[in-house]
């Protein structure tokens, strides 16, 4: 078992952290034979803005095989999706034309090009405790072996420092492994929408008291 480096990103993670959102991205587990015809379909909207946005929030994890994780936080989430707004997503609407047709016949690929052109900008209330969000992906290899749980402690650490009252994520409600995993870092749950595998439960945990 190779050891594990945990550092923040630099110039050059994109392709190892795309490739990690892929293979995580069929709601935690191997999401390749899904997007074969565009492999980096999540990662432009879950990984790349955060990379060019929110570098000193951007962690990667590293061992001999290369890029195995990351943990990705934006310390103002409404400051963060204007960001998106203005300068991310527009090239991505220009790049990849909206699906037509029947959305219950679209592929994991047309559906992800559709949120380039739908995003999806809900924050839990309430916004004042929780204004800050995060996610984290490892590769198969690297999980079990209490990585996630450094990884999580180490963002969440730089979010208090830079004075966030608290955090906030998002979880497939298909992925009940991930959930159990944030509540046993002590977040909890906020707020539900939607529902089966579409639908994601919103968790969430203080940082800092209020004053």
């Amino acid at each position: 078992m190779s050891n594990v480096v945990i550092r923040l990103a630099r110039p050059g993670d994109e392709p190892g952290a795309y490739f990690v959102c892929l293979k995580t991205g069929d709601y935690g587990q191997d999401g390749e034979p899904f997007y074969r015809e565009d492999p980096d379909a999540l990662g432009r909207i879950f990984v790349g803005p955060y990379l060019a946005f929110e570098p000193e929030l951007s962690l990667i994890a590293e061992d001999e095989g290369g890029v195995c994780g990351y943990a990705l936080g934006a310390l103002d989430s409404k400051a963060f999706y204007d960001r998106y707004e203005r300068e991310w997503r527009p090239d991505l609407c220009a790049q990849f034309p909206e699906p037509t047709g029947d959305p219950a016949a679209w592929t994991r690929v047309q559906m992800a090009h559709s949120w380039y052109h739908r995003p999806d900008y809900f924050v839990p209330e309430p916004y004042a405790d929780y204004p800050s969000h995060l996610h984290i992906d490892l590769l198969q290899r690297a999980q079990g072996r209490g990585l996630g749980r450094r990884m999580m402690g180490q963002l969440m650490g730089r979010l208090r420092r830079l004075g966030s009252r608290g955090v906030h994520l998002g979880v497939s409600m298909a992925n009940a492994p991930a959930f159990g995993f944030y509540a046993h870092l002590g977040f909890r749950e906020l707020i539900r929408v939607g529902s089966g595998r579409d639908g994601c439960i919103y968790m969430g945990q203080r940082l800092l008291e209020s004053t």
